[in-house]
């Protein structure tokens, strides 16, 4: 059991200011493995004071100090690699070959990225007469969620301190643990009292203290649309900077051409990883109506090759990450069914043998129309739509089809007709046959979120623009 009922605030484990442990679940079992205390307004305006401090001297910090401070933390993470790998797989319910792969992977590629883009980025450009001052914004409220607990904590957390902000950090309640582990890693690199915060706890409790906080200077939030909105509207009475990275609902659009069948079980594959939860997953694959037989074969095949399973045992995906999760992807697989969509690979129910835990068998809808709601909602676990298009001209105009933008795919051999159509799909980013880059622009079209995380582009988020006129010599 996992007892971590304190709060890291101002460089020190500190009690809440109210006792309040609530249990945390291993999906996977459904047994409680440890406890966490929620934290309220009162344990945010403690973080709040000692983040605003703390920013009077860190603000100013120089270049080479962040730097290495940065490649501090990147040593303890890999100190700590394996703790925080068991942690994602006790709480999430991810197999240990991906939490200690991807999971922590992108921490550290994080780490690095921020490294690799701090050696060069410029905080001061001289535009003509005049001086632009490129400034930390200040206190940066961070509410992340529990899909990729590490990459999300990471993409907020590394350019806010390479940029000169102050931090608190309100991680997912119900993936916690590795974000404690995070913050003992960054006690140990040498963080500097009152710049990094920790309060959990959940939305209500201290989410809403973070986004409506006056002396808050910016929220960065990553999980659902709904929540999104709500975050702004109470965020709007402080005029704070609100970034948010939220949901999707991504085409992939499968080529014409000969390695048909391989995109297609590539595309399926790719949908399944995470147990689908993902909001960049391909969770819509277009294909050619001509073709439509062989995707069907294709991704069959695919999908009955994903064996969900025990997460310390040789599965390929494992559970979901809660009851309600589990019971949001039942009903929209029973509405997929009731639609009329032609079920290929698995449906509702748990996989045989896995009664006990948030199991769903990975699951493929073909013949789907864009108008079904498996293919309008983000599902959010292991379960593709297969939807059916003329021409390339169609495929854009399905892919565009949709309320999200957050990300996209295009799969084939013509990597110039790939180009081409991603010129044309209103998305953030375009992933080509699995193209990925540490240093690539991330963050959403329409209600898939505003601002960009990763590389330089993240950078931005956390930073005011001063213009000083009248210094030229």
């Amino acid at each position: 059991m996992r007892e971590y009922t304190k709060f890291y605030i101002d460089g020190q484990w500190v009690d809440p200011v109210e006792a309040d442990a609530r249990e945390v679940e291993n999906p996977a079992t459904e047994q409680a493995i440890g406890h966490i205390s929620f934290g309220s307004a009162a344990d945010v305006d403690k973080a709040v004071v000692a983040a605003r401090r703390a920013f009077e001297d860190w603000q100013f910090s120089s270049r080479e100090t962040r730097i290495e401070l940065l490649r501090a933390i990147l040593a303890e993470i890999e100190k700590r690699r394996e703790d925080l790998a068991s942690a994602i797989s006790d709480e999430m319910g991810a197999p240990m070959s991906l939490a200690n792969g991807p999971h922590v992977g992108l921490l550290a590629g994080h780490c690095q990225t921020a490294i690799e883009v701090l050696e060069g980025f410029e905080f001061e450009r001289q535009d003509g007469a005049t001086l632009h001052l490129y400034e930390p914004i200040g206190v940066v409220g961070m509410i992340t969620p529990w899909n990729w607990p590490l990459n999300q904590i990471a993409c907020k957390v590394f350019p806010a301190l390479a940029t000169g902000c102050t931090m608190i950090l309100k991680p997912s309640e119900i993936a916690p643990f590795n974000a404690v582990i995070f913050a003992e890693i960054m006690h140990a690199a040498g963080v500097p009292a009152g710049v990094f915060n920790l309060v959990n706890g959940d939305g209500p409790g201290v989410g809403e203290a973070i986004s409506g906080h006056a002396d808050i200077d910016m929220v960065s939030f990553t999980g659902s649309t709904r929540a999104g909105v709500a975050i702004a509207a109470n965020a709007a009475p402080t005029v704070k900077r609100v970034a948010q990275e939220l949901g999707g609902k991504s085409p992939n659009i499968v080529l014409d051409d000969s390695v048909f069948a391989q995109s297609v079980a590539r595309g399926t594959t790719a949908m399944m990883g995470n147990s689908g939860q993902t909001c960049t997953a391909p969770s819509r694959m277009l294909v050619p109506h001509r073709r439509m037989d062989e995707a069907k074969a294709a991704a069959k095949d695919a999908a009955e090759k994903v064996i969900p399973g025990d997460p310390r045992g040789n599965a390929t995906i494992g559970p979901v990450v809660s009851k309600a999760q589990w019971d949001k992807i039942q009903g929209l697989i029973e509405q997929g069914v009731a639609e009329g969509a032609t079920l290929i690979a698995g449906g509702p129910g748990k996989p045989e043998g896995l009664e006990a835990g948030h199991y769903v068998r990975p699951t493929v809808f073909a013949d789907v129309s864009n108008d079904m709601a498996i293919a309008r909602e983000e599902i959010f676990g292991p379960v593709l739509t297969i939807i059916g298009y003329e021409d390339y001209d169609d495929a854009v105009r399905i892919a565009n089809d949709t309320e999200y933008g957050l990300a996209s795919h295009i799969t084939g051999e013509d990597v110039e007709t790939a180009k081409r159509l991603a010129r044309k799909i209103r998305a953030g980013r375009v992933a080509i046959n699995g193209g990925y880059d540490m240093h690539a622009a991330f963050g959403g079209y329409k209600k898939s979120g505003n601002g960009r995380e990763w590389g330089r582009f993240g950078f931005h988020d956390f930073l005011e623009i001063k213009a000083v006129m009248g210094a030229s010599s």
